[in-house]
């Protein structure tokens, strides 16, 4: 399944409000660690299809989310449990780590939704 790209139109809507855990790509096309990464993280989405909703923001066209979120760094992957940050991994990392880095972020979604109840929209 493609990767999504999301941008400040859609944000609330497609992280905000998303069932599942989202996990965000934040990159930009002059990043050659975020082309690097990209391929890797096409192919996993395909494999936490119905799991887990893959999206990319670049942050040249979007420079106010990154701030809003902290992104200091290049390629940066956020995950998101009902609209809140609730880990990342920064740099670029080979795709059996990064599979165990997004596992371990999924847990921690588990964790949020069993603690906490929706962001009001």
């Amino acid at each position: 399944m493609p990767i999504v790209d999301v941008g400040a139109a859609d944000w609330d809507r497609v992280v905000g409000q998303s069932e599942k855990p989202v996990a965000v790509e934040f990159w930009a096309p002059w990043c050659p660690w975020c082309r690097k990464l990209m391929p890797d993280f096409d192919a996993l989405s395909t494999e936490y299809e119905g799991r887990l909703t893959m999206l990319k923001l670049n942050t040249q066209d979007h420079p106010d989310i990154a701030e809003r979120y902290g992104v200091m760094g290049l390629p940066t992957i956020k995950m998101f449990c009902q609209g809140r940050p609730i880990g990342e991994v920064i740099g670029y990392m080979p795709k059996p780590r990064l599979k165990t880095e997004l596992d371990r972020l999924m847990q921690n979604h588990r964790e949020c939704l069993q603690s906490s109840s929706p962001m009001p929209t």
